[in-house]
């Protein structure tokens, strides 16, 4: 038997189906022709206040060309310990989250998401390896559904990287 190539075997992000916080299931080949910024997310997190700088770039270049989805965490020392319900509580009241949030998924370890292992793999996504580093790490797909690049937790949502990146044709 011939082992798989590459070509062969690569993914995209449209060959993946997640969950919404509110529980729903969500196909993300619907977000096919939009550039899409994949972050894991917590609320007890030094990082946290991103949340309203990702609002504020989804509200400056989505929702039609341009989404943000948001992906709860608890991987690191526990900053997300809330339930699906209290984590939406708190992204809308404190920080008036509207693009989408997706069920708490683990983004590193044995119990690690398939969506994460392919965004962290090269073997995988063809790209890079990227092991998410800490909360709030994003991960910038093309409209094709290709993982392009990625930037580190401590780099802000209006980082000239992830601005330079939405603003190409």
């Amino acid at each position: 038997m011939a082992p798989f190539t590459q070509a062969q075997n690569k993914k995209s992000l449209f060959d993946f189906k997640v969950t919404t916080i509110e529980g729903q299931p969500f196909d993300l080949s619907s977000l096919r022709g939009k550039k899409v910024l994949v972050v894991n997310v917590a609320s007890r997190c030094g990082y946290t206040p991103q949340y309203a700088q990702l609002e504020e770039l989804y509200q400056k270049y989505g929702p039609d060309r341009f989404v943000i989805i948001g992906f709860p965490a608890n991987n690191f020392m526990g900053q997300e310990p809330g339930t699906n319900a209290e984590i939406r509580e708190f992204c809308t009241s404190k920080y008036n989250v509207t693009f989408p949030m997706m069920s708490k998924i683990s983004v590193k370890g044995k119990d690690m998401d398939p969506l994460y292992q392919w965004l962290t793999s090269k073997d995988q996504n063809g790209v890079v390896d990227a092991p998410v580093k800490w909360n709030f790490q994003k991960f910038m797909i093309n409209e094709q559904g290709q993982l392009v690049d990625f930037a580190s937790p401590g780099d802000k949502p209006f980082d000239e990287k992830i601005v330079r990146w939405i603003e190409k044709k």
